[in-house]
């Protein structure tokens, strides 16, 4: 995964809608409805999450290796390199989050990286810890 925080995810911009995606990517594999109500576009390796109004709230997708900048982290070792290098990470409903590089993902061995839009720490900080 490469993330330039809360500006991109691999080369997509958060500015991008749910249109442009599809002609993009083509259809996805799934489309749903989340638990947290919001459009998933699901191509396999990745899932896309969309508010109603469009606007693009998190990438979602399997990386052995998270590249932030110049930066490359193992999966293995980012739960180590988010308490050592951002001082405002916490803990929601079992997920690291990390305000400074825009991203979420249980520590366990799946992999599973969210990267979110700014707008979204708020509202992760505001869940029940």
């Amino acid at each position: 995964m490469h993330l330039d925080p809360f500006i991109a995810v691999d080369g997509l911009p958060f500015t991008t809608t749910a249109p442009q995606l599809r002609a993009r990517l083509g259809p996805p594999q799934s489309e749903t409805r989340s638990t947290i109500e919001l459009n998933e576009l699901d191509y396999g390796d990745v899932v896309y999450r969309f508010q109603d109004s469009g606007r693009l709230e998190e990438v979602t997708r399997r990386a052995d290796v998270v590249h932030i900048g110049s930066v490359s982290v193992p999966f293995f070792a980012l739960q180590a390199f988010i308490a050592e290098h951002d001082p405002d990470h916490f803990e929601r409903a079992g997920f690291i989050v990390s305000p400074k590089y825009g991203l979420a993902f249980v520590p366990d061995p799946s992999r599973w990286v969210t990267a979110l839009a700014a707008h979204c720490i708020g509202t992760w900080r505001d869940m029940a810890a």
